[in-house]
């Protein structure tokens, strides 16, 4: 009896469907793309309408040909990539692979990874979409186009080794773009005053100076707080105002991409990068006890609020079990999607909202449960009846002046008995100008019974009283994951998938850096951003980038020609890259002279520009090869930056001088400091023990003649123990091996596994 063939993208994803289908289907994974544009040209040819040359990726051939082989012998092949663009593009690649039996080839979509949603999509198979495939295709042209031409420029002129992104570089310019509003910000002192107060009914609270003879009051220095101070305390207090309000507090829509990627950073601190790497996996099947694998949630890629009718009712069974039908709405909460959403697709949710996650807890990596209960939490709290609160305003008047005091109770919980969305209180603590504002736990404390009319006491004692309070206004803040996230899709740059590829694609290239979590420009990020803006500003702008994200849009639906898009991309940018090949400045061959003097020779050093930023060199290179670091400061003077000496315990074993910590083109490494007397040198120690049985010697880290990395005993060549894998100084909670290794895949990005291959055990990265 033949075989049908399912195609998939994961091994994992490929081992959960063969265990739910049996031995009628046979399931291979392609490991992702099959074919791409070569690495080592263009592979477009742009006199021919931007056709594009694709090749079987290196390493691909064995696993196209496995897929050809089988797909001769089944009756039927199910073509079953991710359901979004990359994986209509990985079917069509397949596809034309298999043309030769197209009459047998059929294209199907499992937005979950259960037993029910994969029978039921291959009870109606489809056809491929090729307005998909043309997005797609699109995107990879224009990315091309822009990575492969302009990325020789910036070697040229600014330094070999750097590339350029379309929509990374628009990226890195916003983050550059805040860091200029940073540096242009002026500090501006305002000063608050705060009573503390008691009425008839306890408790003591507070109130703020809001007004001044019915006008808003802004104080500025200690002189205007004094004078209002003095003032208010030979006035008496009173309630003139008594407004109470009921606000209802309506649920979040259950999860999209990027929704997610925000929440579980400010919730779980999750890069986005981890983040779609463990919902990757709960995606794809988790091996739940006796249950075997199974999908924990929906397709982790999706711009729509949406959820099934039976979704719905299943999460509505779990409520009213649970908390009641008082927490259950009259109709079931459905919300708006974005115009180009993708409403084939589903929200992020669970598979079954019956899959508590306590129940799943024991089978999970701490991680995994996390991450996993953050979205049951969201589905549950999405389809659940709004909060309800009292917000009490009270307005208190002490002479000419008004203060104001606020305060919320809640008089029903709703869906917040389940959830409550994550607050960035960096960015909501300061308004548009930097000025404090007050926060929801300001406004969140309870107000005693008060009436109009009704005399306040001050409440005296240290911290007490009326308390001026000086403050200066502050920076906007600059980004970290959750609001640069935010921004790209307000901004409508890049889609939910790409966002944590352009996250890390940023940080790879040394263009920002994390500086307490936050994005800070690098000088080389700077740098480059300031020559991409200047020579390519209609390619690199905000708005005209969104536009070519609506133009995909349009592509995918069918609106537009995907080559038409890329001529009229291509056509100026054609014309821009000409002019910045003649025009933009050559940092490689720049020297600025400086009156700094070279401490070893005697010349006045000149400012170089190097793979790391400026830097000070002296000009009788190579004869002199002193170099230092430097900051100027906005008057153009010159501080030479003195590198901090990292000692160790170590003494050098051929002269005896201490040893130090040196930093090289390889990383770190041990150095007598005795030097240039003494060039005695040894690797650095990782703090992990060789696993060498009998060995007292430590791992460290060596490269290879052709510079590969790999990891050995400090005790080479007595013991021959080593592994290419980065060693983590952690034993193996399973084994209890000595120590775990860092692994890297495309498909699942890092992780931590055992390094002994007869232990399975592994966790996220």
């Amino acid at each position: 009896m033949a075989k049908s063939l399912i195609i998939v993208e994961s091994p994992a994803k490929a081992r959960t469907i063969s265990k739910y289908l049996g031995r009628g289907y046979q399931v291979l994974a392609s490991v992702g793309h099959v074919k791409d544009l070569p690495k080592n040209k263009l592979g477009i040819d742009v006199e021919n309408n931007f056709k594009p040359q694709y090749v079987v990726i290196r390493g691909k051939s064995k696993t196209l040909a496995e897929i050809k082989a089988q797909a001769k012998k089944a009756d039927k092949v199910f073509l079953a990539p991710d359901p979004d663009r990359e994986g209509e593009a990985i079917a069509w690649h397949i596809a034309e692979e298999l043309n030769g039996q197209s009459d047998k080839v059929y294209r199907v979509l499992f937005n979950e990874i259960t037993e029910s949603a994969i029978k039921r999509a291959l009870e109606s198979p489809g056809t491929i979409d090729m307005n998909k495939v043309n997005a797609q295709q699109a995107r990879r042209v224009l990315d091309r186009i822009v990575g492969y031409m302009l990325s020789p420029l910036l070697w040229k002129k600014v330094r070999r080794g750097l590339s350029a992104g379309r929509v990374q570089s628009v990226a890195v310019r916003i983050i550059c773009e805040r860091e200029a509003e940073r540096d242009a910000f002026e500090t501006v002192e305002y000063w608050t005053i705060t009573a503390n107060l008691q009425g008839q009914n306890p408790p003591m609270f507070q109130a703020r100076l809001q007004e001044f003879q019915g006008t808003s009051i802004e104080i500025h220095t200690q002189e205007e707080a004094d004078r209002a101070l003095q003032a208010i305390q030979q006035s008496s207090f009173s309630v003139s105002a008594v407004e109470k309000t009921e606000k209802h507090r309506n649920p979040q829509p259950p999860f999209i991409t990027s929704r997610l990627q925000q929440e579980a950073s400010r919730k779980l601190r999750f890069t986005a990068k981890k983040t779609m790497m463990l919902a990757q996996r709960l995606y794809e099947g988790i091996e739940i006890g006796k249950e075997g694998p199974v999908g924990l949630i929906t397709y982790m890629r999706t711009d729509s609020t949406r959820i099934s009718n039976e979704a719905q009712a299943e999460a509505a069974d779990v409520i009213r079990t649970r908390f009641g039908d008082q927490y259950l709405p009259a109709k079931p909460n459905v919300y708006k999607t974005v115009k180009a959403a993708q409403e084939a697709h589903e929200a992020i949710r669970p598979t079954s909202a019956q899959r508590d996650p306590e129940a799943v807890k024991q089978f999970l990596e701490n991680d995994l449960y996390k991450l996993y209960k953050l979205i049951w939490n969201r589905l549950l709290a999405s389809q659940m009846t709004k909060g309800l609160d009292e917000a009490t305003k009270v307005d208190i008047k002490a002479g000419e002046y008004l203060f104001r005091a606020t305060g919320t109770v809640e008089k029903f919980d709703g869906f917040r008995r389940v959830y409550v969305e994550g607050i960035d209180t960096t960015e909501s603590g300061h308004d548009t100008s930097g000025r404090q504002v007050a926060t929801d736990d300001e406004e969140g404390k309870r107000l005693p019974e008060l009436s109009v009319g009704e005399s306040l006491t001050m409440v005296e004692g240290e911290e007490l009283g009326i308390l001026p309070k000086q403050h200066f206004t502050q920076p906007p803040p600059r980004y970290n994951e959750a609001l640069l996230i935010r921004e790209l899709e307000d901004k409508g740059i890049g889609r939910p998938s790409t966002y944590a590829a352009i996250i890390s694609t940023i940080q790879d290239r040394q263009y920002v850096e994390k500086d307490e979590n936050r994005f800070k420009p690098t000088e080389l990020g700077l740098t480059v951003n300031d020559r991409l803006v200047t020579y390519f500003p209609r390619i690199f702008d905000v708005a005209f980038t969104a536009r070519m994200e609506s133009e995909l849009d349009d592509i995918e639906a069918g609106e537009k020609n995907w080559v038409t898009t890329v001529s009229e991309f291509y056509i100026p940018f054609a014309k821009d890259l000409g002019n910045a090949e003649v025009n933009m400045e050559d940092l490689k061959g720049k020297e600025e002279p400086t009156d700094i003097v070279c401490d070893k020779c005697g010349q006045n050093m000149v400012i170089k520009w190097g793979r790391h930023g400026h830097f000070l060199a002296c000009p009788g290179y190579p004869t002199c090869k002193n170099t230092k670091p430097f900051t100027k400061d906005e008057s153009g003077a010159i501080t030479i930056v003195e590198k901090p000496v990292e000692t160790t315990g170590e003494v050098c074993e051929k002269c005896g001088n201490p040893m130090l910590v040196k930093q090289g083109r390889f990383g770190g490494f041990l150095a007598c400091s005795n030097y240039p007397d003494c060039k005695t040198t040894k690797p650095l120690s990782l703090g992990v023990k060789c696993a060498a049985e009998g060995c007292s010697g430590d791992l460290v880290q060596r490269r290879t003649k052709k510079g590969r990395v790999f990891y050995s005993c400090s005790q080479y060549p007595k013991c021959s123990f080593a592994i290419w894998s980065k060693p983590v100084n952690r034993a193996c909670p399973q084994c209890q091996t000595p120590f775990l290794i860092e692994k890297f895949s495309k498909q699942g990005g890092k992780s931590i596994q055992c390094h002994q291959e007869s232990c399975d055990y592994q966790e996220a990265g």
